[in-house]
């Protein structure tokens, strides 16, 4: 059984710095797809960044390009999320989420989810 457990959210000032981790378990990590999504009050769960299994690619949305980092650890089935220079705008309930093989925007692609962590930038 897959086990995604976030951690690392909290209440920030924008301009500063959080780091988000995501502990995988009951799957073969190395070979996953591994996301970062987020949800605000109001809105639809959109993708921020990807992790590619297949040849280590990282992909990011638009607006948190050259504020977040996303990076894996597969020897310790852990995923993080370095954001930087964090805005209001970033205000959200933050989801790491598993898909086998390639990667891919949607969220109906992805199968398995954790609970969530929440980020509050204030200006």
């Amino acid at each position: 059984q897959v086990h995604l457990v976030e951690s690392g959210g909290g209440s920030v000032q924008a301009g500063g710095s959080l780091r988000l981790s995501c502990a995988a378990s009951g799957l073969t990590y190395s070979t996953y797809c591994m996301a970062w999504f987020r949800q605000a009050p109001g809105k639809e769960r959109e993708g921020v960044a990807l992790s590619s299994a297949i040849r280590g690619d990282t992909l990011y949305r638009d607006s948190v390009k050259g504020r977040f980092t996303i990076s894996r650890d597969n020897t310790k089935n852990t995923l993080y999320l370095q954001m930087s220079s964090l805005k209001p705008e970033d205000t959200a309930i933050y989801y790491c989420a598993a898909r086998p093989a390639g990667c891919s925007w949607l969220r109906e692609h992805f199968g398995y989810w954790g609970q969530g962590t929440q980020v509050t930038v204030s200006s």
